[in-house]
């Protein structure tokens, strides 16, 4: 597997054809996730539109099941079709928890909403950063934290090698799969990850597919 080398901007995104290259090498390298890739096969890209809206949704899924926050983002793009910044903040306190915000998270939604109507955040100047970059971009806005902006980068932006450490199905597939005594923390994880450089997107997407699987 060929190292990681410095770059002034952000790598090419994913596509199914450097994916199945990128499963090939980590196959090359980590026995253990070549049993993953020939037991469930090759992964999804996931890939989200970039974007307000998914910027939303990502917000929406933090410490929730996947489920509820999809449920709570379809009764959002239904009440303001199409969801754009304005539209969301035209929706009072009342209605943002009917759809299933909390407090905290309607709040983030509109600082989120507020500085792009402001122009003080472009979520479209983030495609031509790089990875730390864009991450710092990201890191600025009120409720978006690590986690948030890494699976941002890697869904939305398709950034190759970027590691959400702080996922709890990645914690968790990383400790079945390798067979470690006790969930991994955040820095074993990263740790853990510095041998999938530089596809460690692919790598969380082989572990979330077993997740997924258990």
């Amino acid at each position: 597997m060929h190292t990681q080398t410095p770059i002034a901007g952000p790598q090419p995104a994913l596509t199914a054809a450097t994916l199945r290259q990128a499963i090939a090498e980590l196959c090359a390298a980590d026995d253990d996730l070549a049993a993953l890739a020939a037991r469930h096969g090759t992964p999804p890209l996931w890939a989200r539109p970039p974007g307000f809206a998914t910027l939303v949704l990502i917000i929406l899924e933090q410490q929730v099941s996947l489920a509820s926050a999809r449920a709570a983002f379809d009764r959002l793009t239904a009440a303001t079709d199409p969801l754009t910044p304005d539209r969301l903040l035209q929706l009072d306190d009342a209605a943002l928890k009917r759809i299933g915000f909390s407090r905290q998270k309607a709040g983030y939604a509109r600082d989120l909403a507020q500085a792009i109507l402001d122009e003080r955040f472009d979520p479209a100047a983030l495609a031509g950063l790089p990875d730390d970059a864009a991450r710092r971009a990201l890191l600025q806005r009120k409720g978006i934290g690590h986690w948030t902006a890494d699976v941002y980068l890697l869904m939305a932006l398709g950034r190759p090698d970027v590691w959400p450490a702080g996922d709890l199905a990645l914690q968790v597939a990383a400790q079945e799969v390798k067979g470690l005594p006790a969930r991994p923390t955040l820095d074993e994880l990263t740790a853990l990850a510095e041998g999938w450089r530089p596809w460690r997107s692919v790598a969380a997407r082989l572990l979330w597919q077993h997740y997924l699987h258990r």
